[in-house]
């Protein structure tokens, strides 16, 4: 009962944060015209975001499991529940970089406190696949809900209306909810403890140690492309929808809510699917499909014009079919975290997952503030077609990647066959 009580707290802790995590695209769009900023200027709240991740990662991770995993949870969420109830007191656009600044800080702890406890949690690589793919897929599911809950606030009649402001008060009270439900679970965190994880400079050359690895670095480069072109697309969606597609912005949100949606499926299918294809080439299979997505998709978006009747029903058939990349996005992540993070110890975790936050914080800055540029310069067309230099990359990536795993015999979750045959 303790363990599935955890498991839950897990669970609705991420989706705590994939709403407040994904709610960068929409505020971007709301601050635009709220607090009339600009879409560079804009754009610096991933900056705001994913550099604080990086930051707090590099500092903290390996030295989390003497504060404990329970513990950082809580003092994250607390972090953010206080940030949130700043949002309506305060309204502007510097006490939006501060939301996100707390934001990026409580995710850091968070991240690396779940991922390293679903290893305490699981007692095999095949449950430690299932569980890593679930709370992911929970994890979208948030960010689904998170673009609703995000739209039901935005005034339709009148956009800069600062009313969409109060849902940070149902955000915050979300957080004291988890916090309540952290507060009376318990989990042994005695196996996260070697004498190296027990100091603070044991820990950091823990850390450090990783590095030795080429398996490591590899994976690395692979977390950081795909987060590159994760946020590029899941930041910049909705204002894609409403200046392109000249969707309103309350439908701008919903729409890009899609993607979120066709991401959960895929996770959630995934699992089925990686019991009869090799995991390395499922990823090739998704990564090609994804250019050509965007090959075939992009022009449908040209020379859209605006209609004042604009519905769900009327809307350009690109709103619908851009977000379907997010089937062919989704195994990629929760995929090749599972497989570097099962071929390390559990004292390791920690560092490993310091790491792998730290990388996608990186990739997620550059890609939004890649995609920010491009989109200011030319348009929003031309900012998606450059999301095929990074796919591009991420096929090679993935080749050393498989090499890797190879040559160190890591052996992945037979719980969901990522083996590779």
């Amino acid at each position: 009962m303790n363990r599935f009580r955890m498991i839950a707290a897990l669970a609705l802790i991420y989706m705590v944060f994939a709403i407040l995590l994904n709610s960068v695209g929409t505020v971007i769009l709301q601050a635009i015209v709220s607090f009339g900023v600009d879409k560079p200027q804009a754009s610096l709240l991933e900056l705001f975001k994913d550099l604080t991740i990086a930051a707090t990662s590099l500092l903290v991770a390996s030295f989390l499991p003497l504060l404990g995993y329970r513990r950082a949870m809580i003092v994250a969420l607390a972090i953010v529940g206080c940030a949130c109830v700043l949002m309506p007191l305060y309204p502007g656009f510097h006490t939006t970089e501060l939301l996100f600044t707390c934001i990026g800080v409580s995710f850091a702890l968070t991240k690396v406190a779940v991922y390293s406890s679903i290893g305490l949690l699981t007692s095999n690589k095949a449950e430690h696949g299932r569980l890593t793919n679930t709370i992911e897929g929970l994890f979208m599911v948030g960010v689904l809900a998170g673009g609703w809950i995000f739209s039901a606030f935005i005034d339709r009649a009148a956009p800069a209306n600062p009313s969409w402001l109060n849902v940070y008060w149902l955000l915050a009270g979300m957080c004291v909810l988890v916090i309540v439900l952290l507060a009376g679970s318990r989990m042994d965190e005695s196996a996260a403890h070697t004498e190296k994880t027990n100091s603070m400079r044991g820990s950091m050359m823990e850390m450090l140690q990783l590095f030795l690895r080429p398996l490591v670095y590899v994976f690395l480069i692979s977390a950081f492309l795909y987060v590159l072109i994760e946020q590029s697309f899941g930041t910049w969606l909705p204002t894609f929808n409403n200046e392109v597609l000249k969707l309103p912005n309350a439908m701008s949100v919903q729409v890009a809510s899609i993607l979120a949606g066709t991401t959960a499926i895929g996770r959630l299918l995934a699992g089925q699917v990686l019991r009869r294809v090799p995991w390395y080439v499922l990823l090739n299979i998704c990564v090609i499909g994804m250019g050509l997505l965007v090959i075939v998709v992009l022009p449908l978006a040209r020379n859209v014009v605006a209609r004042a009747d604009i519905d769900w029903f009327n809307a350009p058939v690109a709103a619908y079919l851009i977000p379907l990349i997010g089937l062919l996005m989704a195994p990629i992540y929760p995929v090749i975290n599972s497989v570097a993070l099962s071929s390390l110890p559990k004292p390791s975790h920690a560092a490993m997952t310091g790491l792998i936050v730290i990388f996608s914080a990186l990739g997620g800055t550059l890609g939004s503030r890649i995609t920010a540029i491009v989109f200011a310069r030319f348009d929003g067309i031309h900012a998606f077609y450059f999301s095929l230099v990074p796919m591009t990359l991420l096929l090679v990536s993935l080749f050393l990647f498989k090499r890797e795993t190879d040559r160190e015999g890591a052996a992945i979750p037979a719980g969901i066959r990522l083996t590779a045959k």
